[in-house]
């Protein structure tokens, strides 16, 4: 999709299965939104904020994750 959400606020948002290869998601707070099943193929989550997300079967293939907050016991891939 190559969308531009930088910096954008999400909070608490339901992007199940959501298409958002390629976004730029820079600086983005997302903290406990529902990113199950989400695609972020080459993404680029650079500062993002995804503590207590559900990031369940999330693809994060060639996503960009440098200094994002994860949520706790995940193991970026």
């Amino acid at each position: 999709t190559n969308a531009n959400l930088t910096n954008v606020a999400l909070t608490s948002a339901n992007l199940g299965g959501a298409n958002l290869k390629g976004a730029d998601l820079s600086g983005a707070y997302l903290r406990d939104a529902n990113l199950a099943d989400t695609d972020f193929t080459d993404a680029n989550l650079t500062g993002a904020n995804l503590t207590s997300t559900n990031l369940e079967d999330a693809i994060l293939d060639g996503a960009t994750l440098t200094d994002a907050m994860l949520p706790d016991g995940f193991t970026a891939p």
